[in-house]
């Protein structure tokens, strides 16, 4: 009971974060997420003023023996989308994210998915297949992960993607599903963005 009591009021923090204020970055260049007037599409300009989100690791969906980390991709821009196989808009686009992943990895982007609230791995590896998706998948059915990286993100939007640059600074946040045509450029202004390798 009591760590249900916990999970409650850190989720309540997490949304009520969203409610108020301007983009924000806390002390110490720690990303901390506040979407000005229920935006759903945030960027986060100058570069030198993103933060870096808390640990972004966990169980690979397909193997429960390996871990996936954006740790595991030093140099890279990193694309994390939030998705669960139980999830309408996650199904529509799977597909768009997949082509962005295939029309931009020679540019040094990867990839991450989160399936989170998904209790039965099997769907979500059946999702996986049958969609074709190339890309790693952290497995988060409790969104463990989604909680470990903090910064008042909100758990209860899916899907939801985040883009960090190759410093794993937070570079853009989008609440809500995305088409290829939307994804793709900002992903690649950001793989170009000067002191980028």
């Amino acid at each position: 009971m009591r760590r249900l009591t916990f999970v409650v009021v850190t989720l309540a923090g997490l949304l009520a974060g969203c409610s108020h204020g301007h983009d924000a970055v806390a002390q110490g260049g720690t990303f901390e997420f506040v979407s000005p007037g229920g935006k759903t599409d945030i960027y986060y300009n100058p570069p030198d003023k993103r933060g870096k989100p808390g640990p972004i690791a966990g169980p690979a969906l397909t193997d429960p023996a390996r871990t996936v980390s954006v740790d595991d991709f030093p140099g890279k821009v990193v694309v994390i989308n939030v998705w669960g196989q139980w999830c309408g808009p996650c199904r529509a686009e799977a597909t768009a994210l997949q082509q962005v992943y295939d029309a931009t990895r020679a540019d040094g982007v990867v990839l991450v998915g989160i399936d989170v609230r998904d209790n039965n791995r099997e769907a979500a590896q059946d999702f996986v297949n049958d969609h074709k998706v190339t890309y790693p998948s952290i497995y988060d059915p409790a969104m463990r992960t989604m909680i470990a990286f903090g910064g008042k993100f909100p758990t209860s939007v899916i899907p939801s993607t985040l883009i960090l640059d190759r410093q794993h600074r937070v570079a853009a946040v989008f609440l809500r599903e995305l088409l290829a045509a939307e994804l793709q450029p900002v992903v690649q202004r950001i793989a170009a963005e000067p002191g980028s390798p």
